[in-house]
This record gives structure tokens, C-alpha cells and sequence, in this order.
């Protein structure tokens, strides 16, 4: 049976009918899923809102033009049901060291140059023998598909679509090989560590065969976090069955948990026995475990407070950054994450010392408000303004943005 979404007869339709396609089956998709949510249809799914429309976006004048991801954020908010709003935005605790990691950026001034050739800007950065097109990175981010039926696979087109590198989630609902078949995307996997070996060696043979080169392991997840605000909804997307975890399908025992509370500095050689990949630390925010990591012999290391989900710290990484690249000293690359929302975001980590930078919730609100097509938008918004930043503040390339550029107050 065929079911048709389109809107009735009348102006509305008319304005339908001079939507872009893609905007047009969007907007299909989103009544759809408001139909579901009235219909018997609804019992199938799982007890958590799908995506769908708290107020329908099916005039033409209701899609805007995107200054920015705050507006991508607006309109992800009246797409996405308050479960993956909540999911997506939530924090531990009262959510403080989310705002903080925002608000840290708002203490550091750009010291801007001026009679500097900005007429050729390079973003270009080298990164684990790679050159990449840009620092700015996909960050991974679990459960894509409940912002978006594409989910991991929409992000991965856009990141290939648009030149920029792209972790995967343990947690994606598409598996790593799904994304990258679908999506031809160089990807990195990111691992959160089992208390079953077994099920480890299976995740990162699974992640080689894709063609990742790179394990991102999660160091700041022994337990999950105090999430207030979409804690359950966690719960309830683990234990789905519509939204599986595509990567650990067939080798993740009943009852095994994706975190490991008695995971120490020893992993790192046992992930060097079993895998090729190279070794990035994702939750490093102190002096000292950055000088372990190099002890232990990582890679690299991206300094992550997991986007304030986990420990309430009142600390955001954009203050824990300059500590830990004073102590890396350029042995390594030192990547982070957390609170990027603009252009001078981005300009002032690197001017602070960091290799590349990575966002999370920007681009999923892009997925969560238009799917491939809003990923890519929210990337070229963040490109866009790094760019004019860099001419405006007289630095034609990432390797000329340095220290000298950014006081703090």
C-alpha cells in the first residue's frame, strides 16, 4: 500500500509543489512520522520519540536561510521529538559543564594582524600521515538514526561530500562497514571498551576491515554519567530493536555493557597486539594523563570532556587544552572537542595549540533538521567562518595560527 503525505488541496499545496524535491520528501518524511505517532502503527515502534514535526515545518517560508548552527539547532528542535532533543543536548547533572565548555570561549580575545595577504587561505592540516582538507572533524556521535532515518550514513556522505574526516560511534545503529561501503568515507572508529575481550578484538577487526586507520578510545566513560536530561532515553535506545547498534550485531553477549570500569593504561598495549590502528585518547583533560599517554605510547589525544555528559567538572576542555599541549610539546597531535559553536571557536583552539578540532552536536542538528543535506550545511557554515576568521585576524593558513593571537581574560 502506497500512502501519500502531500499536503492538501489549496495555497499550501501550491507552495508544496514549489519546494525543492528534496525539501518536498523531507517534509513527506516528517508527516509520516506525525501520522505514526497518531496511528496503531505507533505500538511497533519503540517507547522513545522518533524524529518527526512538534510543529509542522510544510511552508515554504517556515525553511530559513541558516546564518549559523544556532539555526540549524532551532530548527532540529521543532523536527526532532523532545526525547532526541533531550538525548542530543543533555548533559550530566544541571548541565553546567556543557555551558561552560561554551562559555569558556567567550574569555579569549583574537589579537588580529593587520596588511597580511589573507587572498589565498589554506585550511589544509597533516594528521596521522594524512593530509586533511580542513581541522575542523566529525566527532562521534551515537545513535544518528534517532535524529535521522539516514543517520551515520547521511553524516558520512556529507563528510565525504565535503572533504572532512569523520569518527564513528561504537554506538552507530549503521555498522562502521555499512557507513563506509555506503558512503566511501575514509573513517576513524571510535571504541568504548568491553569488559569481553572478545567482543573488543571483534569491534576493532570489524572497524579494520572498513578501512579505519585510526582507534579512538573512549577514556572517560567507566560508568555513564548522571544524565538528567535524556538519561533514560539512553537506556531505552541500548535496549532497542529498531534502532540496533549495527557494530556489535552477533558478537555482543546478553547482558555485556559497552563501558568498562576496570580499564587502566595497560589497554594501550593490548590494543597495539590487537590492531594495526593508530591510538588517539578521547577524554585526556589533565597534565598529567597526557604525560601517560606519551609514557604508554598513544598517538594522539583528544581533550574531551565528552561534550559535558559525563563528570559535572564545572572544567571545559578549552581550558584544560593549554596545560596539556604545554606537556605534549609537539610529541604528538592534540585534537579537542566540546563547546564549538563558531569560526573564532575553532581559530582559538588552534591558535591554543590544538591540531584539529571536532564537533558533535552542530552537525547533528544539521542531520537532525534536513539529514545529509543539513550536515552539510552546518559544515560549511563552520568552514566558511573559520576562513573569513583567518582573513580578517591575518592568518593564511592553520600553521600560522599560533599563540600570539589570543590572550585570555
Amino acid at each position: 500500500m502506497l500512502l501519500d503525505f502531500s499536503l492538501p488541496g489549496g495555497p499550501e499545496n501550491k507552495k508544496m509543489e514549489n519546494l525543492d524535491p528534496y525539501l518536498k520528501a523531507e517534509i513527506q518524511r516528517r508527516k509520516f512520522l506525525e501520522w505514526i505517532g497518531l496511528s496503531s502503527l505507533a505500538l511497533t515502534l519503540p517507547a522513545i520519540s522518533l524524529p518527526g514535526c512538534t510543529t509542522s515545518p510544510d511552508k515554504a517560508e517556515e525553511i530559513p536561510d541558516f546564518k549559523n548552527v544556532f539555526d540549524l539547532e532551532e530548527m532540529s528542535g521543532k523536527v526532532m521529538g523532545k526525547d532526541a532533543i533531550d538525548y542530543l543536548n543533555g548533559g550530566a547533572d544541571d548541565s553546567k559543564t556543557v555551558k561552560a565548555n561554551v562559555e569558556a570561549y567567550q574569555r579569549i580575545q583574537i589579537r588580529a594582524r593587520r596588511l597580511i595577504d589573507v587572498s589565498t587561505i589554506s585550511t589544509k592540516v597533516e594528521l596521522f600521515g594524512k593530509t586533511l582538507d580542513n581541522p575542523i572533524i566529525l566527532s562521534p556521535v551515537g545513535f544518528q538514526k534517532f535524529f535521522h532515518p539516514e543517520g551515520e550514513i547521511a553524516s558520512a556522505k556529507a563528510s565525504v561530500k565535503k572533504k572532512h574526516q569523520m569518527i564513528v560511534s561504537s554506538v552507530s545503529n549503521y555498522s562502521v562497514n555499512e557507513i563506509a561501503t555506503q558512503s566511501q568515507a575514509d573513517l576513524w572508529f571510535q571504541l568504548y571498551p568491553t569488559t569481553n575481550r572478545e567482543v573488543t578484538k571483534k569491534l576493532l577487526e570489524r572497524a579494520e576491515k572498513a578501512g579505519c586507520k585510526v582507534c579512538v578510545l573512549t577514556v572517560d566513560t567507566p560508568v555513564i554519567g548522571n544524565r538528567e536530561r535524556g538519561g533514560t532515553t539512553l537506556t531505552k535506545l541500548i535496549n532497542s530493536k529498531e534502532l540496533k547498534m549495527g557494530n556489535y550485531e552477533g558478537i555482543l553477549p546478553e547482558g555485556t555493557g559497552i563501558d568498562d570500569p576496570g580499564l587502566t593504561w595497560e589497554i594501550i598495549a593490548w590494543l597495539r597486539a590487537n590492531c594495526n590502528m593508530k591510538i588517539v585518547l578521547k577524554g585526556i583533560v589533565t597534565r598529567e594523563d597526557a604525560a601517560l599517554a606519551l609514557e604508554y605510547g598513544a598517538d594522539g589525544i583528544i581533550v574531551s570532556n565528552h561534550g559535558g555528559r559525563q563528570l559535572e567538572s564545572l572544567r571545559s576542555t578549552i581550558d584544560c587544552l593549554p596545560e596539556i599541549v604545554e606537556e605534549i610539546d609537539g610529541k604528538i597531535p592534540v585534537l579537542i572537542d566540546g563547546g564549538i559553536r563558531r569560526g573564532t571557536d575553532i581559530f582559538k583552539a588552534l591558535a591554543l595549540g590544538a591540531t584539529a578540532v571536532c564537533i558533535g552536536r552542530p552537525f547533528c542538528w544539521g542531520l537532525g533538521a534536513l539529514g545529509q543535506e543539513g550536515v552539510e550545511i552546518a559544515l560549511d557554515i563552520l568552514k566558511g567562518e573559520l576562513v573569513r576568521d583567518m582573513q580578517l585576524a591575518g592568518a593564511a593558513s592553520i600553521e600560522k595560527i599560533t599563540r600570539d593571537f589570543v590572550i585570555r581574560i
